[in-house]
């Protein structure tokens, strides 16, 4: 009788552990416990995945053309636009994404970056847009980034991990024998060293060296002799190197080193005295461009998340706000060679990325209009039925004021299911940019979203970016807790059915939510997720992670192991009483599959519900659209079963 109960117990295990697996997209796209998507879903989403973007990303030699990435295929390709509004002719054809783009001065040619299967060991080709010829100009295995031309057109700036695999270092090259490429500067810690601007003649390179998003310094670097000098600065202070001014004798940067927030500065190479000159602006400035022949710049002003566009005089340091049409997410910003545009890609709520032109005036500060060039399908959806958000902010457990924008859905009567969608990074920012999903969980589910900038997020002051460092990890979370009690405090929005999504660091907190707080959710989107910062810091890869242990903590020391074993959310797996959809590549090298993988084995060990997609062509989240479309539809189906 025993041997009989023994073995049906084991068969019980055998039936509870099954795990019903199928492939899509010719077997790069595995589905463990996923239920099929009804074709409703499929067909009613095929608008939403059908939208397109149009990035600028740079001007043509002619001065009046522009460069584009859009994506009519699987993936994002780069296109050229030759007047307002016209036809798209399409000039790379790849498998992947292109990365990075870089106009040759003086020249025709085009450097750009690209990586396969979302490795993010990207390399760099230098391609001649007139016949299509592309030459790998990198190595084919390290990870290669930061291209930057020197003024002449004649050689290559980049950041590379060439030399060991785990260091970035700075070489450089002349692209017509990419073979003779040296290194200039070898990262002696282990930190992130990129250049940032060429001298004019040449032989120096205005270089970062990025240790934190609160820690980074500037050197500047004798080409020829390697020999590099820091620019003194404040210690602990965040500096980020931009531009050298006219005249050489003194350059540009963003740093909080006099406040809170990221401001633009001056620094005379001559007498070292630093002028900020962003001073009136109490908010980050993130964005900064500068002519060929460096009379005129531009700058961008992240306020409360939208960006506000600013035109310069360089040299007497005078601004001037550009008054845009909508009011956006602004980036790109680039000038042309004659110094007579300045394109930019402008994004908001209700438009994807399109590309804009502002077409200058004579004087540093005079512009004549802002041309909308490009205008992207938006697979016949209306426009007008997307929902813009609403800022909101809501008190924490220590009474400190969190932001958040919020989405809700158009004339309803009943209080509307919740969405919470956190971001990653952490240090990042959670800001209204389009997305499609959002607009689909809005229409389709009847939705309210909610996107919280927790303790940590960036945009807000140097002093909230520090408040979830090493041992706070978890007042982040408790600001999560905090917005479930604001949303049971308002009337139109259902507290009874709330779920979570999010991203990277923002798949931690999803999952330190679901532990925290399963009585008051009823399920969780963890997409690349870190599920134990202990493996997580083992297994990333090794030029990031030294980067990451200022910001979570040094698993080396053995007080700080052992917390960040307390609080990460694969050890306590137990407390989780929602249903789990787990999204990963196979190939992220920031968040590996393995913190995927180990946090789903856990949670079936433990009986619990839990969806799981691995996509063994991705990496840090999906950039191929066969891959994107699943995900989307699997995650509104997941929404729609427990939402």
């Amino acid at each position: 009788m025993k041997k009989i109960i023994l073995i049906l117990f084991l068969a019980s295990i055998f039936v509870q552990t099954q795990v019903e697996t199928r492939t899509l997209n010719n077997g790069n796209l595995i589905l463990e416990d996923v239920p099929n998507v009804p074709e409703e879903i499929k067909k009613d989403l095929k608008g939403y995945q059908n939208i397109r973007s149009a990035s600028f990303r740079g001007f043509k030699p002619d001065n009046e053309g522009v460069f584009i990435s859009t994506r009519f295929g699987d993936v994002g390709q780069l296109h050229v636009v030759d007047k307002p509004l016209g036809m798209r002719k399409q000039v790379t054809f790849f498998d992947e994404p292109i990365g990075s783009v870089s106009v040759q001065p003086n020249g025709g040619l085009i450097a750009f970056t690209m990586d396969s299967g979302g490795s993010e060991n990207a390399q760099i080709y230098v391609m001649n847009p007139e016949n299509g010829r592309t030459v790998l100009v990198s190595d084919g295995e390290s990870r290669n980034g930061s291209v930057l031309w020197s003024r002449n057109g004649e050689k290559i700036a980049f950041g590379t991990t060439r030399r060991n695999g785990a260091s970035n270092d700075v070489w450089v090259m002349d692209y017509k024998y990419p073979e003779q490429a040296k290194m200039i500067f070898a990262s002696p810690d282990g930190t992130s060293w990129t250049p940032a601007d060429w001298s004019k003649d040449s032989k120096k390179i205005l270089m970062q060296n990025y240790i934190s998003v609160t820690s980074s310094r500037i050197f500047i670097v004798d080409t020829e002799t390697g020999e590099s000098e820091l620019v003194p600065n404040k210690e602990d202070s965040s500096n980020l190197a931009l531009a050298f001014g006219a005249s050489g004798r003194g350059f540009f940067f963003l740093t909080d080193q006099f406040g809170q927030f990221r401001q633009l500065a001056y620094k005379s190479l001559t007498n070292g005295r630093v002028k900020i000159i962003s001073e009136s602006i109490p908010w980050n400035i993130e964005g900064f461009a500068i002519s060929k022949d460096r009379k005129r710049a531009a700058f961008i002003a992240n306020e409360g998340g939208f960006s506000v566009l600013y035109l310069m005089d360089a040299r007497s340091f005078k601004f001037k706000k550009v008054e845009m049409k909508s009011k956006g997410l602004i980036g790109g910003i680039k000038f042309s060679d004659n110094g007579k545009k300045l394109g930019l890609s402008l994004n908001n709520a209700t438009s994807p990325s399109e590309t804009y032109i502002v077409n200058l005036g004579k004087r540093n500060l005079d512009y004549i209009d802002v041309v909308q060039w490009t205008e992207s399908e938006v697979g016949g959806l209306n426009t007008d039925e997307f929902v813009l958000p609403n800022l909101i902010s809501f008190k924490s457990f220590d009474d400190l004021q969190v932001p958040a924008f919020i989405y809700k859905p158009k004339d309803v009567t009943e209080p509307v299911p919740v969405i919470i969608t956190i971001h990653g990074g952490p240090e990042s920012q959670y800001r209204p940019r389009f997305s499609s999903s959002i607009q689909q969980w809005v229409k389709r589910l009847g939705a309210a979203v909610i996107a919280p900038n927790v303790r940590g997020s960036n945009g807000y002051g140097k002093d909230y970016l520090k408040m979830d460092n090493g041992y706070k990890r978890e007042d982040s979370v408790k600001d999560i807790g905090a917005l479930l009690d604001w949303v049971k405090t308002q009337p139109d929005l259902d507290s009874d059915r709330v779920a979570v999504i999010g991203g990277s660091y923002g798949g931690y907190m999803v999952l330190a939510s679901a532990v925290y707080y399963s009585d008051q959710l009823v399920g969780a989107v963890d997409r690349v997720g870190i599920s134990n910062f202990v493996t997580f810091l083992k297994n990333t890869e090794d030029y990031r992670r030294d980067l990451r242990r200022v910001e979570y903590g040094d698993e080396r020391d053995p007080e700080m192991r052992a917390f960040l074993e307390k609080i990460s959310p694969n050890n306590n797996v137990a407390e989780i009483d929602i249903p789990m959809l787990v999204v990963q590549g196979e190939n992220d090298p920031r968040v590996p599959v393995t913190e995927s993988e180990q946090v789903v084995e856990a949670l079936r060990k433990e009986g619990k519900t839990v969806w799981y997609m691995n996509a063994l062509n991705e990496g840090h989240g999906f950039r191929k659209k066969e891959n994107s479309d699943v995900s989307q539809q699997v995650t509104l189906m997941f929404f729609e079963n427990y939402l």
